[in-house]
Order: C-alpha cells, then structure tokens, then sequence
C-alpha cells in the first residue's frame, strides 16, 4: 500500500512550469530519495505533498486520503484551512534552515504543536517531548535556546519537533545542506535511525552516500520530470539516463 500516492502534478509559477506531470508512489514505511540540480523541482515536488504550495492539476493521496480536495458528485471542493490543518499533523516536515522558535528551549520547541495544534496536556507532552530528544541525542540539551546549539542539534531538535506530531510520513529538505561538514554526520545518523525504525520518508538531498546506504528508491528529477528511478545502489552505480550519468558525474 502507498502512503504516498502523485499522479500527474503539474505545477507552475508564473511562465516557468517547475512539476510537468509528475507521478510518484512511496510505499508505506519506504525511503524515498530524491536528486538533482539545482532549480529541477525537487522542493517544490516535496512542499505539494503537504500543500504548502497549491498544485495547477493532478492528485497526491497521504495515508488513502486526497490531499487538499474533497470529492462528491464528480467534482473537487477545496478543503478549508481547518480541515487542511488536519490533514497536514500526518505530515513532518524538516527544513534546509531549523525554523526553531528562538525565544524558546529545545524542549519547549518539541512540545508547542502538540499542545497548540492537538489539544495534548503539558505533562504528556513533555514526557513525550522527553523520549524524543532522547532519541536524537540530545537529553541533556533540553533547557537549552537555539542560540546554544550547533546546526546540527538544532536540526536534531527540528526532527523531533516533527516526529512529536506522530506524523505518518516525513519530508526532508536537504536537511545537511545549511550545516557544516562536520555536523552532517549526526543528522544523517539519526535519520538512519528512523529510517530503519519503518518511518516512511521522502528525502530531498545531495548526500548520496545517505540515498545508498538508507534509501529504499532513488529519484533522479531535472527540469520538473522524473528521469531516472530505480534502486540507489543500482542508479547510483550504473544510471542508465546520459541526463542522470552527466548529473552524478559532479556530485561523486
């Protein structure tokens, strides 16, 4: 079963049409990740998942359910911005730049959407807030600011302000590319983790040692269509695209 489901997206800004009918299935508790250029479309391919940009034409499906839309009588009514808030608590969504609160601790970071957007009491949710910081290593940073973090702890307190949600997927937008080389290491770890945890993932990035070693599907999109798909270890080795050869050829 997929957990996400494209068919056909377009998606335009202005003249330049970024998505040109892409289609995309990932399955439930599968790693999907997805390379290219620059400007070919992959963030935009991932913010139309959970609709923070609204799709030209098309259909994405999370968990079985329309994105967006509803449909009766044959036709499409858009969702209004409470049932959308809805569907987007499925959806985990970590940033290239952390979007911490800088005016609160890590733990209070983790536990706000919880509190705020699902109604869950303060206790349950620091104790919650707790296992996860846990989880990504950073216990003992709890009562610290993001001012107090390295890049790479600030975006191991993004991961687990997303995780907090109980999302049912997670995108990733090249969550490495804003930290130092030697922060990379500790994100792309936990990532692993919850890779191997059965999280299903959508993961934009440039870290194809990442794409082989945790990626269960490899992407390769350039100029807002999918060129090449396949295995990472397979695509990675052996593309069979002269566009997917040609793109790789810089990155390893």
């Amino acid at each position: 079963m997929s957990m996400v489901s494209m068919r056909a997206v377009r998606k335009r800004f202005g003249p330049v049409e970024v998505l040109k009918g892409v289609s995309l299935d990932v399955p439930e508790g599968g790693v999907v990740c997805v390379v290219g250029p620059s400007g070919s479309g992959k963030s935009t391919l991932l913010r139309c998942v959970n609709r923070l940009e609204t799709i030209d034409s098309g259909r994405i499906w999370v968990d079985g359910e329309l994105m967006g839309y509803r449909e009766r009588d044959g036709r499409l009514h858009r969702l209004g911005a409470a049932e959308l808030c809805r569907q987007r608590q499925k959806i985990g969504m970590v940033f290239q730049r952390f979007h911490l609160f800088p005016h609160m601790t890590a733990l209070e970071n983790v536990i706000e959407g919880p509190c705020t957007v699902q109604g869950l009491g303060r206790a349950q949710a620091v104790l919650r807030a707790g296992e996860l910081l846990e989880r990504v290593g950073l216990a003992d940073r709890a009562g610290h600011y993001p001012a107090q973090l390295s890049g790479g702890q600030q975006q191991r307190v993004a991961i687990a302000r997303s995780l907090a949600m109980n999302p049912k997927v997670m995108l990733f937008d090249e969550p490495t590319s804003a930290l130092d080389p030697e922060l990379v290491h500790e994100v792309l770890t936990v990532m692993r983790d919850l890779a191997a945890s059965g999280m299903t993932m959508i993961v934009v990035t440039h870290e194809m040692g990442f794409a082989r070693e945790a990626g269960d599907h490899l992407v390769f999109v350039d100029d807002g269509v999918i060129v090449e798909s396949g295995d990472p270890r397979e695509v990675l080795s052996d593309p069979r695209h002269e566009r997917t050869r040609a793109f790789l050829g810089q990155v390893l």
